[in-house]
């Protein structure tokens, strides 16, 4: 009882209410901080501190932490570090390169990539992985076996569909930073976004979600959801048909206007996330989308 997690404060909502609700009655306590300078983690770093859980690009707001930093300083304190790489995927990013421990997935999203199969995968050393699979074991929670096929399926085409999510991401947000009906653009792909030469260095590719803000309001985001034609509104992500949401009204609803404004979700947010569609269809989908708010 007593032993700390720190954690990124743009984690997976899920993430962040699993260490609220749950392992704070097993007795860890969480401390989220703003992972995107290194020295917020090292002053939140304790005697008591056992665990490091980060994930960059972040959802919704695609913003980065310096993988290889924070696995020298987990190092040198000792402590583990555990990576939630599902928003960049293994093709743009390898976390274990850079010091992670372990590497968790949400097989979901882009391994599995047609939206029809529910699992997670976690990457480790031998040693690791010997005591997380007795654990599962032991708790349950086993892939069933048609699941594990549908993500070995899903894997097989990993590669050749992330090239086309970046593709078309790149060409999206490129396309949103210059339309007068949008305020800010989230990529980090864009040489406007703060993190940028941070994401040339541990990327390999900036991924297939794009998050920006239309309009002046939450209506306003919610119509331009309502107009599209091509991408569907949905909450899930990496799939090989596109997907929009309003973070601040579905994932987020249980935030303040507060604790939203504070991780970068204004009003008029939007996440999408890019297919394997043509890139023009999109474009236009949108164009004609934001014509109508």
């Amino acid at each position: 009882p007593g032993d700390e997690i720190v954690v990124t404060d743009r984690c997976y909502p899920g993430t962040r209410h699993l260490l609220n609700q749950y392992f704070k009655k097993w007795g860890f306590i969480p401390k989220f901080v703003d992972a995107r300078e290194i020295e917020n983690v090292q002053e939140a770093i304790s005697k008591k501190t056992k665990l490091l859980h980060m994930e960059c690009p972040t959802n919704p707001t695609l913003s980065l932490c310096d993988i290889e930093a924070l696995g020298k300083l987990a190092k040198d304190f000792g402590i583990k570090f555990v990576f939630d790489n599902t928003f960049a995927s293994p093709i743009n990013q390898n976390p274990l390169v850079f010091g992670a421990d372990i590497v968790i997935h949400s097989v979901t999203k882009y391994l599995g990539g047609h939206s029809d199969v529910l699992g997670g995968a976690v990457i480790t050393s031998a040693e690791e992985r010997a005591e997380i699979m007795n654990s599962a074991v032991y708790f349950g929670g086993v892939m069933s076996p048609f699941s594990a096929w549908l993500t070995i399926r899903g894997i097989k085409t990993l590669e050749l569909r992330m090239q086309r999510h970046n593709e078309n991401a790149q060409a999206l947000a490129e396309f949103l930073e210059d339309h007068p009906k949008v305020r800010e653009v989230f990529y980090p792909g864009l040489p406007s976004h703060p993190q940028h030469q941070l994401a040339k260095k541990q990327m390999r590719g900036f991924g297939g979600m794009v998050s920006f803000c239309v309009g002046k309001s939450d209506k306003d985001g919610g119509d331009f959801l309502n107009a599209l034609q091509i991408i569907k509104r949905a909450s899930s992500l990496g799939s090989v048909e596109s997907l929009a949401q309003a973070s601040g009204s579905m994932i987020y609803l249980e935030f303040s206007e507060e604790q939203k404004r504070a991780l970068g979700i204004n009003p008029g947010f939007v996440r999408l996330s890019t297919g394997i569609e043509d890139k023009a269809d999109l474009i236009e989908d949108i164009d004609q989308a934001l014509a109508k708010i």
